[in-house]
């Protein structure tokens, strides 16, 4: 493996951009437990601009308008389903501070009755707490008692340590995906060496950074 010698942000705008997709069954996902004086909490109406804010601290988004941009393309409307679709997890002070949601492809072009992970991000303030893999397979066990048998995660290059948890909990790229963006699971095999990606290859520096 060539060696990094740069020191990557969980969410790192330096990384060259490429978009991922995994896929995996639902069948036995493994729930982790969340971190004493934490729990789970369902979303409520009011809380769009919690959710904004969560993600604009995990670097998602790099202003409040951006994220309402994305709020509206992906919720907007559909504020009923995500009662029993968008989850927070809540510390023990009673503020929420990571969020993921059990949805679909809103573009409709998934014609395969996956269902998708959307927007994993947990508050910059809270990350390495252990909040992400007890938040995703919660949700992932929340989509799966929605009826979906197979999930389906979009996620990108930049935000490489949360391409390893999906791998680490046994999603893999798919195949088309795994051609288009090759180049993009190099990087992510160079960063994370996760013997998931054994037929990808590791790349230098170079071709990691823009």
């Amino acid at each position: 493996m060539n060696e990094i010698d740069i020191v990557f942000d969980n969410n790192d705008n330096r990384i060259k951009h490429y978009e991922l997709l995994l896929e995996g069954s639902l069948d036995h996902i493994t729930e982790y437990a969340l971190p004493v004086g934490y729990h789970f909490e369902f979303y409520q109406d009011g809380d769009r601009d919690i959710w904004i804010e969560i993600e604009k601290s995990a670097k998602e988004f790099s202003s409040y308008d951006e994220g309402l941009a994305a709020w509206n393309r992906y919720y907007a409307g559909r504020e009923n389903e995500l009662l029993d679709r968008m989850v927070f997890v809540v510390s023990e002070q009673g503020e929420k501070v990571a969020t993921a949601t059990a949805f679909y492809d809103i573009n409709g072009k998934d014609k395969s009755g996956a269902g998708w992970l959307h927007w994993v991000a947990v508050k910059r303030a809270y990350q390495g707490k252990g909040l992400s893999k007890p938040l995703v397979t919660y949700v992932l066990n929340v989509m799966k008692a929605l009826g979906y048998t197979y999930a389906k995660i979009p996620t990108q290059t930049n935000t490489w340590l949360a391409v390893k948890v999906y791998l680490d909990l046994g999603f893999r790229p798919i195949p088309k995906n795994a051609v288009n963006s090759y180049d993009g699971w190099c990087i992510i095999k160079t960063l994370t060496n996760h013997k998931a990606l054994n037929n990808f290859d590791y790349i230098d520096e170079n071709a990691i950074i823009y």
